[in-house]
């Protein structure tokens, strides 16, 4: 079965990075569609990135410019590079995939996938 493992994740101070990872196994992240989202304490899940089959990605406006997702398809790994961090980036982090080439316009709808991993918590000090 699909497994994702999401690592990565810690206490920084606002306006530094950090890059999470997701292994994914019994599933290529060079094939398909995968995504990352977040859940900030009380609130719903919402999408941050997409990567489809052809490395083509859409990113929520909130991390547009400061956030990079990418795959390493030898490894068959996912990163989400975060950089500029803000306070308001905390929240658990968690990879998704679906067996699908392209992510399309639902792409940051927790519909759209098929696959979740754990989450890593992620918390920005401001």
């Amino acid at each position: 079965q699909v497994q994702l493992a999401e690592s990565g994740g810690g206490s920084v101070e606002a306006g530094t990075s950090l890059t999470l990872s997701c292994a994914a196994s019994q599933y290529r992240v060079g094939d398909y569609c995968m995504g990352w989202f977040r859940q900030a304490p009380g609130k719903a899940r919402e999408g941050i990135a997409s990567s489809d089959r052809d490395g083509r990605t859409n990113y929520a406006d909130s991390v547009k410019g400061r956030f990079s997702i990418s795959k390493d398809v030898a490894k068959n790994i996912l990163y989400l590079k975060m950089t500029s961090l803000k306070s308001e980036d905390t929240g658990v982090y968690y990879c998704a995939a679906v067996e699908a080439y392209w992510c399309g316009g639902g792409w940051s709808g927790t519909g759209r996938y098929d696959y979740w991993g754990q989450g890593t918590q992620v918390t920005v000090s401001s």
